[in-house]
């Protein structure tokens, strides 16, 4: 077996390590700020609720008036605003959870075509991603608008029915157990089995990519993500605990463990919540 040969021997193997770490260092570091920002933002826009003035936010007059009168008419001002807040908190949520596939991705990029820069390609990758919360978001957004003409949400977006809450925490660990539940958490947890299957080239490969993983994430976690109204959607150590337990679905070892214990302790919540 031929010795191997260092970078100081070969200077084409050292400029692709290189690169290589800069494309990794400069994903992770992109990453790590988008997602620190949604976190402030919501954080700001959680005290300014909690204040009652939502105008340092730049959301409006309308947005106060939304809060103190939550039987008030939705507009297109209100709706956006809330789906904002929504897409802002999908993002902080999630783009964590989707990092080892972004770095990988990153990285088959430069190794299949070292001559070409990824990064782009990997921007429209998440900019895919990011697209399909997107539409998660605006569903959200409409079932919150439902929920609040039924008078079902507290000005703080909390359900008030004790019953609606046991619904969500029932289905939520109902679905844990499904197999499309597992089908869709193995498509999330595992870059390189994803990559390999649905690799496709060019720009329009990279949307479509991202397309799909956000639709399998979505597929994974819906159910876990209505159980905001449950804590409450501004609620930031409730949005935590989700974001948290997300993450530990796709990066312990034996995450259908993971899923299948979060489905327990979210029956028993259900069960504990009906007996009050």
């Amino acid at each position: 077996m031929p010795p191997r040969q260092s970078t100081a021997a070969n200077p084409q193997a050292g400029a692709l390590e290189h690169m290589l770490e800069r494309d990794r260092l400069l994903v992770l570091v992109s990453v790590i700020v988008i997602s620190v920002i949604s976190w402030v933002w919501l954080a700001l826009l959680a005290n300014d609720m909690a204040q009652g003035d939502m105008r340092l936010m730049g959301m409006g007059q309308l947005m106060v008036n939304k809060m103190t009168m939550p039987n008030m008419d939705w507009t297109l001002a209100t709706f956006t605003a809330m789906f904002t807040m929504w897409w802002v908190m999908m993002i902080g949520m999630m783009l964590p959870s989707a990092a080892p596939m972004i770095l990988l991705y990153s990285l088959l990029l430069r190794k299949k075509k070292a001559d070409e820069k990824p990064f782009l390609r990997t921007i429209i990758f998440v900019g895919g991603y990011l697209l399909l919360w997107g539409v998660f978001s605006a569903l959200a957004t409409s079932l919150q608008w439902a929920l609040g003409e039924m008078t079902l949400l507290s000005p703080m977006m909390v359900t008030t029915s004790q019953w609606l809450a046991v619904g969500f925490f029932t289905l939520a660990a109902v679905y844990q157990f499904t197999p499309l539940k597992h089908a869709c958490l193995a498509q999330c947890a595992t870059p390189y089995s994803f990559l390999g299957r649905h690799w496709k080239d060019g720009k329009t490969g990279a949307l479509d990519m991202g397309l799909r993983h956000g639709l399998f994430c979505i597929g994974c976690c819906w159910t876990s993500m209505l159980l905001l109204f449950v804590g409450g959607i501004m609620n930031l150590a409730w949005v935590a605990v989700i974001a948290i337990f997300v993450m530990a679905e796709k990066f312990l070892p034996r995450r259908d463990l993971v899923a299948i214990t979060g489905g327990i302790l979210m029956a028993a919540f259900a069960v504990f919540l009906a007996m009050r």
